[in-house]
């Protein structure tokens, strides 16, 4: 891991095992893999995304069903509807605080953008409050998606009684 410089558009660089991913040092992450970062037009308005790797598990965005309206109070662990990606589909889960402003206008025409630009113009919704109890900084965040890509790997290979990968046969 290393921090790229340059002050607002500062970002950490991680790469682990087969994932590689540059995550913004001025957004706050959810231990569930999301981000939130206040808008630049109204800073009290925090838009909401799904990391790079949650959209590397999730696939392709191919709906997003929000059962929360403009207005509405949201609170940190609130299910707000389901996200349908190309490899599953998933319970969306509320990592904010406050009050629901509204969905991301330009994913009906590009779904694509959450996967193209996850950190950026791929944001899902807003919220005006702030990030729910347990929000991470840029470093703590990185370390734990560490912790779980391990995770998934010792998973996925604890078959094999030394837990490294099988060995390639020709």
């Amino acid at each position: 891991m290393s921090a790229a410089e340059g002050g607002a558009g500062e970002t950490v660089r991680f790469r682990h095992a087969h994932f590689s991913a540059r995550f913004p040092a001025s957004h706050r992450y959810a231990p569930s893999h999301f981000w939130m970062a206040p808008s630049e037009a109204d800073p009290s308005v925090w838009r909401v995304g799904m990391t790079k790797f949650a959209t590397r598990m999730l696939g392709e965005l191919v709906e997003m069903l929000l059962e929360v309206r403009p207005g509405e109070r949201v609170a940190g662990g609130q299910r707000l509807g389901t996200v349908e990606g190309f490899k599953a589909v998933s319970d969306l889960f509320c990592v904010m605080e406050g009050e629901f402003v509204g969905t991301n206008p330009l994913l009906s025409a590009e779904s694509c953008l959450t996967h193209s630009d996850p950190h950026g113009a791929g944001w899902l919704y807003e919220v005006r409050g702030g990030p729910a109890e347990g929000d991470l900084d840029v470093h703590a965040y990185v370390a734990l998606l560490g912790a779980t890509i391990d995770r998934l790997h010792a998973s996925r290979y604890s078959d094999s009684a030394s837990g490294d990968p099988p060995a390639a046969s020709d």
